[in-house]
């Protein structure tokens, strides 16, 4: 059966999964375009990349089974691609965990992972406030429409089936702190909510990004401590890097 195309693969992460060591897939293409993107290649000219056979990445994990708990699958945005139940049940047939990176919205590919136990953890990005407004300009385009599979995934996230954690990364001139509280108060009783702050000096997907620099420390622990008081198991991440 057809697998997406994989074009990325890093075979020892430490950070991709917290608590887990994993391998991790990335998968190509995004239907989001957020400014503040650094995976260029991946979202923009994915055609450009060597695609990496699965098989090579299965003889991997075969061999290496024994001391990895799983593999993460990233992207760009995986769930855009209708082959992903494969994918996540080849890895998980050699008796690995699988957590999924998503954006959201494909809340029904992300129900029939969930149904068929074909992912045992999901992260799922929180943009922005769920307003067309504040999500369009965090996702770079239109949200309108997908909006709707944005709430449909948080809701089935909330019903606590699978373990899960939505994140947002605070970006200066996206967010301030009544968008961090309205998150919050969307979320309110989530498993988890991660903060992380946003990749500076990197090569961004809008060219004004690219001389942004994070928001200080002081900055970020206001949003973290704004965020507890809704949501208490709210934690802060470093920027993967």
């Amino acid at each position: 059966m057809k697998l997406p195309e994989i074009k990325g693969f890093i075979d020892l992460s430490l950070v991709d999964w917290d608590g887990k060591v994993s391998a991790v897939i990335f998968l190509p293409h995004c239907n989001f375009r957020c400014p503040f993107c650094y995976n260029l290649s991946l979202v923009l000219k994915p055609e450009g990349m060597q695609t990496i056979p699965y098989e090579e990445i299965e003889q991997y994990l075969t061999k290496n089974k024994g001391w990895l708990d799983g593999v993460a699958i990233t992207g760009g945005e995986p769930t855009i691609h209708n082959e992903l139940p494969i994918l996540c049940r080849r890895i998980k047939e050699l008796g690995l965990g699988v957590k999924l990176d998503t954006n959201g919205t494909n809340s029904a590919m992300v129900q029939e992972l969930i149904e068929h136990k074909l992912v045992d953890y999901i992260a799922m990005d929180v943009k922005a406030p769920l307003s067309v407004e504040s999500y369009s300009n965090a996702a770079g385009v239109n949200a309108e429409k997908l909006l709707t599979e944005v709430e449909r995934t948080v809701e089935i996230l909330l019903k606590n089936i699978i373990d899960y954690e939505f994140r947002t990364t605070l970006v200066p001139t996206i967010h301030g702190k009544n968008d961090i509280k309205q998150i919050c108060s969307r979320i309110k009783g989530c498993k988890r909510y991660v903060l992380q702050s946003f990749k500076e000096d990197v090569k961004t997907l809008d060219l004004k990004f690219r001389n942004v620099k994070s928001f200080s420390p002081k900055d970020t622990d206001d949003f973290f401590k704004l965020a507890r008081k809704i949501v208490p198991k709210t934690i802060l991440r470093q920027p993967l890097s």
